[in-house]
């Protein structure tokens, strides 16, 4: 019953904030606090859910939706606290929705993942890693989404909207500050995944850890094209998502088809 009500709580906060920022956005008005005060009440209840989505009765439940709901609680909370120094507002309209939807996915559904009984220390931090890696990095690829719809405004002269999104080359700073940290934490990710996962003939380890090394190849590849050869702008959008998507495929693909498909 409480998670219930805390979930549906938790998406009339997000989807309202969402309301208001695109009231923001398409007509000019200022409800900057609203929507942040919105945001932490969001943000407030998403923690309680995602702590009583893990700690399950059982052991530590860090099957597929749990986990999804602990990444966008990441995302939103970074995105939130990162408002305040930088124009990345605008990555309202895409994170609260996708958090509320996540939420519900977790109150409609459940895998088939048995909990843990314990994680030792090691394990816990490896796991840190990788949710605040991902977390950076999906927020890089909306920014890429949102810098390459930007692009495209520009090139057809749809000036009326853009101007209400901040300056293409701010947006694009933004994407690689996000980016730079995303792969510095995937990277201490990968590390702490070889020192301490002692068994990857585990279902899905291996692709998972296949993955997760191409989608590094990939952002580090965007990394040097960026300072050798200048990648900026769309083709720099492109490499950020293609990484994303191998990102989300070896971690998240691997659970869906372990839990859901295979069950």
């Amino acid at each position: 019953m409480i998670f219930t009500t805390l979930s549906l709580l938790a998406i009339t906060l997000y989807l309202s904030a969402t309301f208001f920022q695109i009231r923001e956005i398409s007509l000019g008005h200022d409800f900057k606090m609203l929507v942040r005060f919105l945001g932490a009440a969001s943000i407030l209840c998403h923690f309680f859910l995602a702590f009583l989505a893990i700690m399950h009765p059982l052991g530590y439940n860090l099957g597929l939706f749990s986990m999804l709901s602990v990444m966008a609680l990441s995302i939103v909370s970074i995105v939130i606290v990162s408002s305040f120094r930088r124009p990345v507002s605008n990555l309202f309209v895409f994170v609260f929705p996708i958090a509320a939807t996540i939420i519900l996915i977790d109150l409609i559904f459940t895998s088939e993942y048995s909990p843990r009984n314990q994680i030792d220390g090691s394990m816990i931090g490896h796991i840190i890693l990788s949710v605040i890696a991902y977390s950076l990095l999906t927020i890089a690829s909306v920014q890429a989404a949102l810098l390459s719809f930007g692009d495209s405004m520009l090139r057809n002269r749809q000036l009326r909207l853009l101007k209400n999104l901040p300056p293409l080359e701010t947006m694009e700073q933004l994407m690689f500050e996000m980016l730079w940290a995303g792969l510095l934490f995937l990277t201490l990710s990968i590390i702490s995944g070889f020192i301490y996962i002692e068994d990857f003939s585990g279902p899905g380890v291996i692709h998972h850890t296949v993955l997760a090394i191409a989608a590094w190849i990939v952002f580090s590849m965007l990394a040097i094209g960026r300072r050798k050869l200048g990648w900026r702008g769309v083709i720099a959008s492109r490499w950020t998502v293609l990484g994303f998507l191998l990102l989300a495929l070896g971690y998240f693909g691997s659970k869906f088809v372990i839990e859901l498909v295979l069950k």
